[in-house]
């Protein structure tokens, strides 16, 4: 699903027009980006975590030239689910249903 559909769904559902929304859902997505760049988390009770994860410094290498490469130390964002949010996805019949068979 992508922004644009996210949006019309938003629209249908609570009757608020779609310039409403997708400046409502932009201005979510600049809160999120800003608050994780100054370190900050964000936690949605119910729905996940926003986290800034920390990647440990490693050696890498480069294949082509045959050379280590020092990876330092960096922050990456990542989100975690929430339990509720967990459960309702193992619970789902739609997703039992496209999931491959083995």
């Amino acid at each position: 699903m992508t922004k644009a559909e996210v949006i019309t769904k938003i629209s249908d559902k609570t009757g608020i027009q779609k310039d409403d929304v997708t400046q409502a859902i932009e201005a979510f997505f600049k809160v999120v980006k800003d608050s994780m760049s100054e370190g900050e988390n964000i936690y949605v009770r119910g729905f996940g975590s926003f986290i800034n994860k920390k990647r440990a410094k490693k050696i890498a290498r480069n294949i082509s030239k045959n050379t280590a490469i020092v990876i330092d130390e960096h922050y990456i964002p990542a989100f975690k689910p929430s339990k509720v949010f967990v459960e309702k996805i193992k619970n789902s019949k739609k997703i039992k249903q496209l999931a491959p068979q083995d």
